[in-house]
């Protein structure tokens, strides 16, 4: 047997990035909540209204849970686009033939990274002792993960007309883009929250916090699709995309 081989063991492996990241960042975000609420709702130092906002709890005595659950988040979110982006240059998933579909993976990794230094940093800088660095830091998160959002579905827009055929791809860009949009339509209603609704912005912030455990486990389910065979079969994915791609030229 000759090419590269995906084995089992690895495409386990591979699966366990998003699932990971997506349940611990689920997991962080549960404690948080439940300490709070089992605590008597306490009013922090940092809280404005009478519902805390996520920043606030993590600005109590569980800020080093918050700061491990944001590395985790931001390292797994970045990685699971990288190893989407290897996955399908060799082969292993439905490939980009297209020029834009490459950028746009590429852009959808800058914005996760974008994302990651400012999930990383805005846990650190907590909103009692940091609170402008801490809101910009919030900014660049949301900025960059609303990027990565975009160029992902736009990616995964062109993919589909790339592969036809394939409908688990049809189904993970459907998936991605419904609940993409909602986080985003979420997020400017949140932005918008933070000024003049306090309470309405914080309801709003753990909503958002917990739908996004939802986006990252879509990359799951991506990987999961990964072939486990050797890379003639990554061969014939190419071909058909490459006879889609003419024949879309063609028409």
């Amino acid at each position: 047997m000759t090419g590269l081989h995906l084995s089992t063991q690895s495409h386990r492996l591979l699966i366990c990035v998003p699932l990971i990241t997506g349940l611990f960042w689920f997991a962080t975000l549960l404690a948080m909540l439940l300490t709070w609420l089992i605590s008597g709702r306490p009013k922090y130092v940092s809280q404005e209204g009478n519902v805390a906002y996520i920043s606030d709890v993590a600005a109590s005595f569980l800020k080093p849970l918050f700061i491990v659950g944001c590395c985790i988040t931001g390292v797994g979110f970045m990685l699971s686009l990288v190893l989407e982006r290897l996955l399908r240059h060799r082969g292993r998933l439905p490939p980009s033939m297209r020029k834009k579909e490459r950028v746009f993976e590429i852009l959808a990794i800058v914005g996760s990274i974008i994302g990651m230094l400012g999930l990383g940093f805005l846990s650190g800088f907590d909103t009692k002792r940091y609170h402008t660095a801490h809101y910009v830091c919030l900014f660049f998160f949301a900025l960059g993960v609303i990027l990565s959002i975009i160029f992902t579905v736009l990616e995964y827009r062109w993919l589909v007309q790339t592969h036809p055929d394939i409908i688990k791809l049809r189904y993970a860009y459907l998936v991605k883009a419904v609940i993409g949009s909602v986080l985003i339509v979420l997020a400017i209603a949140f932005g918008i929250a933070l000024f003049y609704a306090s309470e309405v912005g914080a309801v709003l912030e753990w909503i958002i916090g917990f739908g996004f455990t939802f986006y990252l486990l879509t990359f799951a389910y991506d990987l999961r699709a990964a072939r486990i065979t050797q890379e003639k079969e990554g061969e014939d994915m190419t071909e058909k995309g490459q006879a889609s791609l003419i024949a879309d030229r063609g028409s």
